[in-house]
C-alpha cells in the first residue's frame, strides 16, 4: 500500500555517504526532506544535489535536515559527491543513502513500474518533527526539481502547523494568508489583530501572522 499524506514516515536504518544512520535518530526534532535519485553519476541528479547543497543555509534556518537516496553504494556516492562539488561549486554535506537492495525505495513507493522497473522516480517527501508525511512530490526522471518550490512549501507547512491559516495560490513567505473556515468571522479580530478582509463569507484573508 502506498504512502499518503498524514501517514507515519517509515523508519529505516541505512548506510550513507557519511556513515550508518537511523532515519528517526538522524532527524531528531527537525523537519526532514527525503528525496530520491535514479542513480549516481546522472546529469540531472548532479545539478539537484548541488543545488540542495547550495541551499544549506535556507534549510538550516527552517530547521530542516536533508537526505538524498540512490540505489548505488555508499562508496559510489562518495565518488559522485566529488564530481558534484567540482561541477556545481559547492560542498555536499548531507547524507546520500545507499539503497542497493531497494528496500527504502519500496518502503516509500519510489519505484513506479510503468516508468521504470529498476530506477526510482524523482520522489520527494517532507516529513514533520512528529515523523508524519506532510508533502509528496514526484517528478519523472527527465525533469529536475524546483527547490525554490520545496522551500516555499516548507514555509507554508510550518506556518499552517502553527496558525489556523492556509496559504493561497502562488503564496510566498510574507504574503497575505487565508483564515481557516473553522474560525468564525466575528472571532477573527481577536485571533488575527493585524486586520482582515472578507472577500466572501468563506474567503477571508489576513496578513501573515508571524511577520
Amino acid at each position: 500500500m502506498s504512502l499518503r499524506i498524514g501517514d507515519p514516515a517509515p523508519n529505516f536504518k541505512a548506510q550513507t555517504s557519511i556513515g550508518d544512520i537511523d532515519f528517526y535518530e538522524f532527524l531528531g526534532d527537525s523537519w526532514g526532506v527525503l528525496f530520491s535519485h535514479p542513480a549516481d553519476y546522472t546529469p540531472v541528479c548532479t545539478t539537484e544535489l548541488g543545488r540542495t547543497a547550495l541551499l544549506k543555509g535556507e534549510f538550516d534556518k527552517r530547521n530542516v535536515k536533508v537526505l538524498a537516496l540512490s540505489v548505488d553504494s555508499a562508496e559510489s556516492h562518495k565518488g559522485w559527491i566529488k564530481d558534484i562539488n567540482e561541477t556545481q561549486n559547492t560542498n555536499v554535506e548531507f547524507p546520500i543513502i545507499a539503497d542497493e537492495d531497494k528496500k527504502i525505495a519500496d518502503l516509500y513507493d519510489m519505484i513506479h513500474p510503468n516508468a521504470s522497473e529498476t530506477l526510482t522516480v524523482r520522489s520527494l517527501f517532507v516529513i514533520s518533527p512528529d515523523k508524519k508525511v506532510k508533502l509528496m512530490l514526484t517528478y519523472p526522471a527527465s525533469t529536475g526539481r524546483n527547490f525554490n518550490e520545496v522551500l516555499r512549501v516548507i514555509d507554508s507547512l510550518q506556518l499552517t502547523a502553527k496558525y489556523s491559516v492556509a496559504t493561497p495560490a502562488d503564496w510566498n513567505d510574507g504574503d497575505d494568508v487565508v483564515v481557516m473556515n473553522s474560525i468564525k468571522t466575528e472571532d477573527i479580530p481577536e485571533r488575527f489583530p493585524k486586520g482582515h478582509k472578507v472577500i466572501k463569507p468563506y474567503l477571508r484573508t489576513t496578513p501573515q501572522p508571524n511577520k
